[in-house]
């Protein structure tokens, strides 16, 4: 006989349920750190990859690999926006296009110390392009050619004077809050405002990039190649989307390579727990185990019946890691996106795939823990084995 009925490793689990629980417990913690770790990681890269549109595109200067590094002349801009006939039209047959301007200014939070927040100047045909995107929650959008500036909504309770009414200083410039707005995107994180205002304020009076709807239809492959060679102004052109996802790029590796260290030194310790509860298990049933051969079983029945009971030791961690994770998810916080060097604002989210490597992680915790004495109950004997009982 090969297989050992399931309800016999069950019932052993039940009894020893004191060590099975520690067991269970320590693995479930390991998991958890990790499944946050992951659920930090996907809600920053789904903060970005949110925000990207499939119409619009991105100019930036030739070798930028992100707006904070990219700056060019107004009239290289402006040009550009004239000339480009894949840039769609409003109604007026305006070009749906803006320049736009980025800096890192640093700014006082409201618990204490200070953080470099996005400050963007903008055009009118920002909130043209934003369109649906951008929602006001409060107060109302700014009067350009003033010193006013609306405030994503992730910053009005993390940075000081950020609220409807208030007044932030920039540089050594009064700006008035007149609103706070939602944005797909990272652009909740950012203060916007005039982008002439702004320019004089904060002394950058070149835009950053040149944000512009496309027409239906329009090759962006053969825009890009045919911009990042022209006689005149050159630009970068890549699609909102692609532009958003390479902004992602620095922090993930941070996070995976912290996640795989964190589950590297907590899984060492989770494997010995689950090979000593095994040991002890083995240890405890010697008798029966000689038993069980004696009645016929083989010793591949019994390897595979520890290792069994030790990968269900791993899956009972494994969700209890997913239960504490879950409780993170939509949990809001902040980090520094290393591409920038600014804070982004963004929440946990415990996606299936997050669970998935979840569960997948503390299975393997389970079977690397209960191999070795699965091994070594195979290898006993009938007569020893009942011998030790």
């Amino acid at each position: 006989m090969l297989k050992i009925p399931l309800r016999y490793h069950l019932r052993s689990l039940y009894v020893r349920r004191g060590a099975t629980a520690l067991t269970i417990l320590g693995v479930g913690a390991t998991v958890a750190v990790l499944a946050g770790v992951l659920a930090l990681e996907q809600g920053f890269a789904t903060l970005f990859s949110e925000g990207g549109r499939p119409d619009v595109a991105v100019m930036m200067r030739p070798g930028a690999t992100n707006e904070g590094d990219s700056i060019f002349s107004r009239e290289r801009g402006e040009a550009l926006i004239k000339s480009l006939e894949e840039i769609a039209v409003d109604g007026n047959g305006q070009p749906l296009a803006a320049l736009e301007s980025f800096l890192a200014v640093r700014l006082f939070k409201v618990e204490g110390g200070e953080t470099n927040v996005p400050i963007r100047g903008v055009q009118p045909g920002s909130f043209a392009i934003g369109g649906a995107g951008l929602v006001m929650d409060s107060g109302r959008t700014i009067e350009f050619g003033t010193d006013e500036v609306i405030v994503g909504s992730s910053l009005t309770s993390r940075i000081q004077n950020c609220r409807t009414g208030d007044v932030i200083v920039l540089n050594t410039t009064p700006f008035r809050v007149v609103g706070s707005f939602s944005a797909d995107g990272p652009a909740s994180s950012e203060i916007w405002g005039d982008l002439d205002r702004l320019g004089q304020a904060l002394e950058r009076r070149s835009p950053s990039r040149i944000l512009a709807r496309l027409r239906p239809g329009t090759d962006l492959d053969a825009l890009a190649e045919r911009l990042e060679n022209h006689p005149t102004a050159p630009a970068k052109v890549m699609g909102e989307a692609e532009y958003l996802s390479s902004q992602t790029a620095m922090l993930s590796i941070v996070l995976t390579a912290l996640g795989g260290f964190l589950a590297l030194v907590m899984g060492v310790g989770a494997v010995f727990t689950s090979t000593n509860t095994m040991l002890a298990a083995l240890a405890a049933r010697s008798h029966e185990i000689g038993v069980l051969r004696a009645l016929g079983y083989r010793p591949l029945g019994v390897f595979l019946g520890f290792l069994l009971e030790s990968l269900l030791l791993g899956l009972g961690g494994g969700l209890v890691g997913c239960l504490f994770a879950s409780f993170l998810s939509g949990v809001e916080t902040g980090t520094t996106n290393f591409q920038t060097f600014t804070e982004v604002a963004f929440a946990f989210r415990v996606t299936p795939s997050v669970l998935l490597s979840a569960v997948t992680f503390s299975l393997a915790l389970g079977l690397i823990g209960g191999a070795w004495p699965a091994w070594r109950a195979a290898r006993l004997s009938p007569t020893a084995a009942m011998r030790r009982g």
